[in-house]
């Protein structure tokens, strides 16, 4: 990737985790490639880029210290977290080689109010009880504490879609957007975060950016942050 990045060398695009300047970023997805869309450098996606300008911007996640649990921990942020003083940084997940601990995010192996931040994003699409998994995380978070928990989800429906009948890669590749989801999450998302107990802000940080800088950055538009708070 770094050979490739040569190539890709300008100043149209700027990925704000890693710093890089490209001419543009590259296409990224299974059946059909999104352009402009993965760092070179980096390996940024959009929601990588969005989700790391709002904790610059909206958050105290930089500068406050705090214990952190990341769960399928993106190859992107690893690094830059572990070296971040103020942070006590644990990763998890089922299979990832690049988590410390292992773990079915349905029973966290961890006592309730271990952690004051979580981050878990694109999972909830994949596990057997989307509604246990967020009521695992909420567990685990100490009163006060604060989560991120991002999905894909298709805006024009009003509710969820799950079902059983849904079986077949291809079906669930037609269905939910990809052959290993288990559901496609509607406009009720937030609904759904707050049975697990979550007091959730649906913010709109994207869109409140100068479309010049959302492009600059080649932000996902439309993404909505869900701010998951324990009280």
């Amino acid at each position: 990737m770094r050979v490739v990045a040569l190539f890709y060398k300008g100043n149209r695009v700027e990925c704000p985790v890693c710093g890089s300047r490209f001419r543009k970023f590259l296409p990224y997805g299974r059946t059909n490639p999104r352009e402009n869309a993965l760092c070179p450098h980096c390996l940024a996606l959009e929601r990588h880029r969005l989700m790391w300008l709002y904790l610059q911007r909206r958050t105290d996640f930089f500068t406050a210290p705090h214990k952190l649990l990341h769960v399928a921990p993106e190859h992107c942020f690893i690094g830059r977290f572990e070296q971040l003083p103020n942070l006590d940084y644990v990763t998890a997940d089922i299979e990832s080689p690049l988590a410390k601990v292992k773990m079915d995010i349905h029973r966290i192996p961890f006592e309730a109010g271990t952690f004051d931040v979580a981050f878990c994003n694109h999972v909830m699409e994949h596990v057997d009880d989307d509604i246990q998994a967020m009521r695992e995380l909420h567990r685990v978070l100490r009163p006060g504490g604060w989560a991120i928990i991002q999905s894909p989800q298709d805006a024009t429906r009003a509710t969820t879609l799950q079902d059983p009948a849904i079986t077949s890669p291809a079906d669930r590749e037609k269905h939910y957007w990809q052959d290993d989801h288990q559901r496609l999450y509607g406009r009720d998302y937030a609904r759904r975060l707050e049975q697990a107990g979550f007091s959730v802000t649906e913010d709109r940080f994207v869109m409140e950016l100068p479309p010049a800088e959302a492009d600059r950055h080649a932000l996902p538009k439309g993404e909505i942050i869900y701010l998951c708070r324990k009280n």
